[in-house]
């Protein structure tokens, strides 16, 4: 049944004398009106054809009623739209907006795909075509940048990881301590050109929900560099990463590649012998002033498992909030030597995980 069924609302009852009722019964109404600025983005950007396009289609021509474009269209215009579940279909297969966005006519075009359909086509991508649609969106972006005809002398990487809380009993999903919840932990990269303030998406990874900061990490940060340092030979790249992704081999590719890097790590016994004299110096600076203080500082660290010693920079801390203890909050990142304070931006999208400045 596709008929719509909408509940009288009635509104500011106390400002009347009678009671006023709205109702939505105007035929094919949509409340997604601003997804005409989703449609007209894709337009510009070719995003959803370009992953489509990396998906096969084995199906039987004879018994498709909607192509590959359209299922994945009618999928990441739910998501940008609030619709996370695959059973939101139901309600959404006469959307009038929602055919529209896939060139079908709004009152008379055929209904959209249904929450089987669709759940049959997530389930059915394999790991090749997966690995084909990160590539299509990475050249996506760059493609946008190469449009707008700017040198770039700079570009930014951020890797991190994100939780995408589950409800029931998926694969894959697992509980997450840090989280506190049951999720899946997708991995996720993102590029910035030169300063400016934008983060791109670039790549992405679904992972289980108990899997590890740096699993899938290197080699996705692999074929990122790769392509960035082939497209973009004059440009100097600069890695983010927070402490989760601070193991050996990660940094002896690092420095075969030759970028920068500000990699988060993780404190331990030696480090804080280290900084310890830089602690009781702020403490007292802390104390005097009576406000948060901090001293910067570096030397060189290596640790058991890497193949050399590295340049560590001390971020030795103290913190004072109203109505709180003072603590102690030392952070340590690893860089290259040659690397500047220019270089470090802050973050912008969260507060550091520990072992990050």
């Amino acid at each position: 049944m596709r008929d719509i069924i909408t509940t009288p609302c009635v509104l500011f009852p106390e400002l009347f004398d009678r009671p006023v009722t709205a109702t939505f019964d105007v035929p094919n109404a949509s409340s997604d009106g601003g997804a005409v600025l989703l449609k007209a983005a894709d337009r510009r950007l070719g995003l959803i054809e370009r992953l489509a396009a990396a998906l096969d289609d084995g199906r039987e021509a004879g018994k498709v009623r909607h192509g590959i474009e359209d299922l994945l269209g009618q999928r990441i215009y739910g998501l940008a739209l609030g619709y996370d579940d695959a059973n939101d279909a139901a309600r959404l297969a006469d959307d009038p907006m929602h055919k529209l966005l896939l060139g079908r006519d709004p009152a008379t075009g055929d209904a959209l795909a249904s929450q089987p359909t669709l759940s049959r086509f997530e389930n059915g991508v394999p790991r090749g075509e997966l690995l084909r649609m990160s590539e299509a969106l990475f050249e996506a972006v760059i493609t946008r940048h190469r449009r707008r005809r700017r040198k770039v002398r700079r570009i930014l990487v951020d890797l991190d990881v994100t939780d995408d809380p589950t409800h029931g009993a998926q694969q894959l999903s697992f509980f997450n301590g840090f989280y506190h919840g049951w999720c899946y932990l997708p991995l996720v990269a993102f590029v910035t050109f030169d300063h400016e303030p934008e983060q791109y998406l670039c790549a992405a990874a679904l992972r289980p929900g108990n899997a590890s900061t740096q699993r899938g990490g290197l080699p996705l940060l692999k074929r990122i560099l790769g392509s960035l340092q082939e497209r973009f030979p004059q440009a100097r790249i600069l890695v983010r990463l927070d402490g989760g992704f601070a193991e050996p081999e990660l940094f002896t590719f690092l420095d075969e590649v030759g970028v920068d890097y500000v990699v988060g790590l993780a404190k331990n016994d030696v480090l804080e012998r280290r900084a310890a004299l830089d602690m009781i110096a702020v403490r007292e600076k802390s104390l005097a002033s009576g406000h948060t203080e901090h001293i910067y500082t570096d030397f060189t660290y290596g640790a058991a498992t890497w193949d050399r010693e590295r340049r560590v920079i001390l971020k030795a801390e103290v913190v004072q909030l109203e109505g709180r203890e003072m603590r102690d909050n030392p952070r340590y990142v690893v860089t290259p030597p040659h690397l500047s304070a220019d270089l470090l931006p802050a973050r912008r999208d969260r507060e550091p995980d520990q072992g990050a400045v």
